[in-house]
């Protein structure tokens, strides 16, 4: 069941990424040929009006074919009204950046979901208070509730995290204890850990830990849009900065993961309940998004890229180097997926 939840995710994130596509693209006036889920031989196709809808063999990606735009041969160019190659740059612009736009509207309104169905979240109850730290000094205990740091109001352990970090000098706490409350004077260690990446940071502590208890907060319509935008934004900031690290070598290629580790992911997430489906389904639509718009021919990215050119020294890029780039751009991207799924397989036969 949970193989089948993840096709079907999948398949639904590229239905709405092509259709930020078909829309932008029938706005301003272009056919759309085909209107694709998945890659290689259709097994199932309808016309309607003149636009051909089909799912196809491969379920790896899909596509929109427009008149007068064709990946597989960048030279075939139409020069009737409703074609693609007719339309100004920026409008052309628009067109590659809808689908991109799609899935990060599509992120947003999965968080906006979540928040209105309450999103779980660690207590600010502290666990565990380690030996020799600012807590242990100044007397806080274990079960202790963190409500109010610096006059700011604690509601969650993650509310906590933030505060410490952001604040400077000093910290007034009021503590929840039993059925009193205390107020507590402390300074954070600054010390050196290492982040996400493995990288070391220096970062201010109180040597607490959360006791492991959960609360379901719910926000309010308002609040819900303010959570959805600034979760998707965290999200594009995670992946753009996980590129960068990938990039200057921080992340080993060993690391890299493709669709059957997608599958397998979105399986889990489907077993553990609905809000945590819909947060991973949100993250691998902000993915897709910000990958679809890197500068790689063959890509959204490298399309807008040629058309950005080409509204900067108002002529069209050489026939012959477009489809040179397009090429190697299929090529890089057709090796970037084999390599992908062999490090997947790979890792599942126990080899990392």
């Amino acid at each position: 069941m949970g193989i089948v939840t993840s096709l079907l995710v999948l398949s639904f994130l590229i239905f709405f990424h092509e259709l930020g596509h078909f829309l932008a693209a029938r706005f301003f006036g272009v056919h759309v040929e085909v209107f694709s889920i998945g890659f290689g031989k259709k097994v199932f196709s309808k016309i309607i009006g003149k636009t051909e809808y089909c799912f196809s063999m491969i379920p790896l990606g899909g596509y929109v074919q427009m008149k007068g735009q064709d990946d597989s041969d960048p030279t075939k160019i139409s020069y009737d009204e409703d074609s693609y190659t007719t339309k100004n740059p920026w409008q052309r612009v628009i067109i590659l950046f809808a689908g991109p736009f799609a899935n990060f509207l599509l992120a947003f309104i999965l968080y906006f979901f979540i928040a209105n169905i309450g999103v779980t979240k660690l207590s600010p109850i502290i666990g565990n208070v380690s030996e020799n730290s600012p807590a242990q000094k100044i007397g806080l205990m274990k079960k202790d509730k963190v409500i109010q740091i610096n006059e700011t109001a604690v509601q969650t352990w993650n509310d906590l995290s933030i505060l410490i970090k952001k604040s400077e000098g000093p910290l007034l706490l009021r503590i929840q204890r039993d059925r009193s409350i205390k107020k507590f004077r402390v300074t954070p260690d600054i010390k050196e850990l290492k982040n996400m990446f493995g990288e070391p940071t220096k970062k201010r502590i109180l040597g607490i830990s959360p006791l492991g208890e959960t609360m379901v907060v719910h926000y309010t319509p308002l609040d819900s849009l303010v959570f959805a935008y600034e979760e998707t934004l965290q999200a594009t900031t995670l992946i753009l900065t996980s590129l960068k690290k990938l990039v200057q070598g921080v992340i080993p290629a060993k690391d890299l993961g493709g669709v059957v580790s997608i599958v397998q992911v979105t399986a889990q997430a489907s077993e553990a309940g609905i809000i945590a489906l819909f947060a991973l389904t949100a993250l691998i639509s902000v993915n897709l998004g910000v990958l679809n718009l890197l500068p790689i021919p063959a890509l959204d990215g490298g399309h807008i890229m040629f058309n950005i050119y080409e509204i900067i020294t108002k002529k069209r890029p050489s026939e012959k180097v477009l489809y040179r780039l397009t090429l190697a751009g299929w090529v890089l991207l057709l090796s970037l997926m084999a390599f992908t799924i062999f490090n997947d397989l790979y890792r599942i036969a126990g080899g990392y």
